[in-house]
């Protein structure tokens, strides 16, 4: 039997769009109106919004990423009730994403935090990540995933901003963000 050669690797390229936010592609009308994941919900609990940016190394937006983010309830339950899924593109100019959700409450004993999943060309595999929340200062202490961050911990840690919060998301650089390896 003749040996076989691996196939190159492939990234995510700019063709992601086209399946999960066609709207961002100009293709508008796919999926009965807008983009799967475009609106979480039903999520009972205050609402909030969160926004980053994606950057690179150099600290430049990533103009052309999907962020996908995963969460609990506001009680911390997952459920078929809830859905805790959203998908946004990064803006085509300044690199932002905005989810409109609610905060997440404590689930499993770890702290309120969101599931973090980016996609850009240039990125082999998915990369995941994590967003907990500044004023959760207690929770955040005894979280295991930001106890294992160590020093790093802060890159996953948003900050208040009015009506949400924020974290930019660097994926390399002095300040890279701590990716999780699942």
């Amino acid at each position: 039997m003749a040996e076989m050669k691996e196939t190159p690797s492939q990234t995510a390229g700019p063709y992601v769009h086209i399946g999960c936010v066609p709207s961002f592609a100009g293709l508008d009308g796919m999926y009965g109106g807008a983009d799967l994941g475009a609106r979480m919900g039903p999520l009972p609990g205050p609402g909030i919004v969160f926004t980053g940016r994606v950057l690179d190394g150099d600290g430049a937006p990533l103009t052309d990423a999907l962020v996908e983010i995963w969460q609990a309830d506001a009680a911390g339950r997952y459920g078929p009730d809830a859905r805790g899924w959203g998908r946004q593109p990064t803006d085509a100019e300044t690199g932002q994403f905005r989810f409109e959700t609610v905060k997440p409450g404590p689930a499993g004993g770890q702290a309120p935090h969101l599931l973090i999943w980016i996609v850009a060309r240039g990125i082999n595999l998915g990369l995941t990540t994590r967003a907990y929340f500044a004023d959760e200062a207690d929770a955040n202490a005894a979280d295991p995933v930001l106890i294992q961050a160590g020093d790093r911990a802060e890159t996953m840690v948003a900050q208040a901003i009015q009506g949400g919060y924020h974290l930019d998301i660097h994926l390399q650089g002095e300040a890279e963000t701590v990716f999780l390896d699942v």
